[in-house]
């Protein structure tokens, strides 16, 4: 298997590499100004009647074949500190626009936005993007992989908002240094993107085929310097912090400890494009808390990375793999246990590679284990016009010798992983893919500790297909610093959509989807499990969505399993289970102030048992200022007098809940409140997380951040932590 999967990396290397850039022709030229700039949201300024005007934009959304309804204007300008851009958002329905409320990073599809996709090295894969929504809510973020987005990153710039029955202006102010570039390219990847609820129209400057994202940097255009970008100098920034908070756990009946500390990131320009961030004694209690889900399944959970440090360039890091298989995972560094000092040197060493490496060392753990060090090195290599090849070596070791491993409390002395990636990029962005080859080391492996896979996907308005193939030897060991789901299988999906575009009427597209996804033990050779899945989408022209699904599923069973994942009680291993099941989802039209959506599931479950699953969100915003939601998810497991269950199972039904109210508070579009309580019945939980935040200066703030955890059964409380952190950004 791993031999027929490395073979098809041929097919990669052969899919439209040479194709020149789609939208090259499309160019807006910058040009510099002496002239004071003040980001007041106003566009009376003098230097903007001096500057070329980027208009007449492509509608992307509902459908891609005309111009823009909507009518918008974007200039540009520069001088030796900042770049300047100026959106006027022209209304063509009157009245107050569709926003969520004025916090950071706001939901796309519930906002009328502008967003700014710049593409420093014209590599039409990695960017930045900046943007707004029409009350002043700041976005900003990564781009990677030629048009995901982290919106985790967040750095140092500045704009402000304006509005009247007739338009809303959008005006930034973008430092040279909260950018990475090469000071002497002259043309940067560009393009610019509105949302316009009212219309639910969504455009772009340069034409992005529908089936994409508006920041697919394949579409992209350029910006074209009148003289090379200037380079952003001693670009040396320094973010102290101090925070001190109290923190008691009631469940050990440990009395109140005061817990204290400062801390300092840093983030030194090498280059003008390679950056070197330093960290010690990071805490990250500012994080905000991940939303928890209901485990029902049989692997660990998913959860994103949101620290800081880890984001700026991270994608060098941690885009190898695939869902099920991520080499390296930067959350499992520093999860139980305190990270000491950190860091990391990341970008560009030419036009052709990049570069990433990465060194933290983490204390004891809660649990006693010793602290590791942590060592990264990324490698990539840019081939044809989009794709490249890299090269990942991870590597923890613990702080502990040899002579003492009998101490390291089941923790291998090392865990060592190298791999091999080609990602395939067509320049129209039709075909996408990877192929990957890792291998792991660790003191008791074998010869198979193997992982090889191979992706393809095309994508096309009216159909998109995709393939992907899995092999992971049984001695893979992956998840110290990794993510890998399970070991010693096989695996192949296949997925297949295709939509129909009716010329009138409220229905905008519709059509099927179908999967099928298989795993083999490659021990037994015998299939363990099964998903054949087949839904039909419908797409409304009010951008609401409806779908209808239905499923078959199969599993064998390789070691015991808590079908509830609570009451502890298990089926046997090498068990047969085998079910069918059905569901819909829908999401109500963002433009109301009242939204909603749901998913529903009934079918049946492990054990001839019944599953019922009941997804709900309501929301209602009170613009621009508060915006209130509520989740709720119910699964009700019920079981009856099989043969494979325990007895303790034998007639009975579990209702699971979780709920997770939350109000966000948005002052201005510099302070925040929100709070969010999540009651987990699976976990024995209720969470409350209370978080106020005040950016008195760019990337500067003031948080202060109150948890409480009690059980779900008897609100006992379990634990109570309240901490002040104060952070401050300063360009040296």
């Amino acid at each position: 298997m791993s031999k027929y999967i490395l073979g098809l990396i041929i097919v990669l290397f052969n899919l439209n590499a040479f194709a020149q850039k789609k939208n090259d022709n499309y160019k807006y030229f910058i040009k510099k100004t002496t002239e004071k700039v003040k980001i007041d949201g106003v566009a009376d300024d003098a230097v903007w009647s001096k500057c070329q005007v980027a208009s007449d934009f492509f509608q992307v959304l509902p459908m891609d074949t005309s111009k823009a309804k909507v009518n918008t204007e974007v200039k540009f300008t520069y001088d030796d500190k900042n770049l300047y851009v100026l959106f006027i958002n022209y209304n063509y329905y009157k009245g107050n626009n569709i926003v969520e409320s004025m916090k950071r990073d706001w939901n796309f599809s519930k906002n009328d936005n502008d967003l700014l996709f710049i593409d420093t090295f014209n590599d039409q894969t990695t960017g930045y993007t900046f943007g707004s929504n029409a009350r002043g809510g700041q976005w900003d973020g990564l781009m990677s992989a030629g048009s995901n987005i982290s919106l985790s990153w967040d750095n140092k710039w500045q704009s402000e908002v304006s509005f009247d029955d007739d338009k809303w202006t959008w005006e930034a102010a973008i430092p040279y240094k909260t950018l990475r570039y090469k000071s002497d390219v002259m043309s940067w990847g560009l393009n610019l993107s509105r949302q316009d609820l009212k219309t639910t129209e969504k455009s772009a400057w340069t034409p992005v085929p529908r089936q994409f994202p508006t920041s697919s940097l394949a579409f992209s255009g350029n910006l074209v310097w009148d003289m090379p970008p200037p380079a952003p100098g001693a670009n040396i920034s320094i973010i102290p912090f101090v925070y001190g908070g109290v923190v008691r756990d009631f469940e050990k009946k440990l009395p109140a400890a005061y817990d204290k500390g400062v801390g300092f990131d840093a983030k030194i320009g090498l280059t003008s494009s390679m950056n070197l961030d330093l960290t010690v004694n990071p805490d990250f209690s500012q994080v905000e808390v991940d939303v928890q889900q209901t485990n029902l399944d049989r692997f660990e959970l998913f959860f994103p990375e949101r620290r800081q440090f880890f984001l700026e360039n991270g994608d060098i890091f941690n885009n190898y793999g695939t869902d099920n298989i991520r080499p390296f995972f930067s959350r499992r560094i520093g999860l139980n246990a305190p990270i000491f000092y950190g860091g990391k040197v990341s970008g560009k060493i030419n036009n052709n590679w990049r570069l990433g490496a990465m060194n933290l060392q983490t204390g004891k753990s809660a649990s006693n284990d010793p602290g590791s060090n942590y060592s990264i090195l990324s490698l990539q290599r840019k081939v044809f016009k989009r794709s490249y090849v890299s090269f990942l070596y991870t590597d923890r070791e613990t702080i502990l010798s040899k002579r003492n491993e009998d101490s390291l409390n089941n923790i291998p002395s090392y865990n060592r992983t190298a791999g091999l990636e080609y990602n395939l990029a067509s320049a129209d962005n039709k075909w996408k893919g990877k192929a990957l080859y890792l291998k792991t080391f660790s003191p008791d492996f074998i010869s198979q500790n193997n992982v090889s896979v191979f992706n393809i996907a095309r994508s096309l308005k009216k159909y998109s297909a995709s393939i992907t193939l899995e092999n992971v030897d049984k001695d893979v060991k992956g998840n110290e610093i990794g993510f890998i789901r399970r070991q010693n299988y096989v695996y192949g999906k296949f997925d297949y959509g295709y939509l129909f575009f009716p010329k009138g009427g409220k229905i905008l597209s519709h059509g099927p989807s179908i999967m099928t996804a298989n795993y083999v033990d490659k021990a037994s050779r015998k299939l363990v499990e099964n998903t054949h899945f087949l839904s039909y989408n419908v797409g409304f022209r009010t951008q609401a969505s409806f779908t209808i699904w239905t499923a078959t599923d199969f599993v064998r069973l390789q070691r015991k399993f808590d079908p509830t994942n609570y009451v502890k009680q298990y089926l046997d291993s090498a068990q047969v289970h085998a079910w069918a099941s059905w569901g819909t989802i829908f999401a109500s039209r963002p433009q109301k102030l009242f939204t909603y959506s749901f998913e529903t599931r009934y079918g049946g479950y492990y054990a001839q048992g019944k599953r019922l699953r009941l997804d709900a969100e309501v929301a209602y915003r009170f613009q621009p200022y508060v915006a209130l939601a509520f989740k709720s998810n119910y699964n009700r497991l019920s079981f009856f007098d099989g043969e494979q269950l325990p007895e303790a199972l034998k007639n009975t039904t579990h209702n699971l809940w979780l709920l997770g109210p939350r109000i966000d508070v948005t002052f201005s579009n510099k302070l925040f409140f929100t709070n969010f309580v999540q009651y987990n019945k699976q976990t024995n939980n209720v969470n409350i997380n209370t978080r106020f935040q005040w950016r008195y200066s760019p990337a500067s703030d003031l948080f202060l951040v109150y948890t409480d955890n009690y059980t779900s059964d008897t609100f006992q409380v379990r634990n109570r932590a309240i901490v002040l952190k104060f952070t401050y950004w300063w360009n040296v």
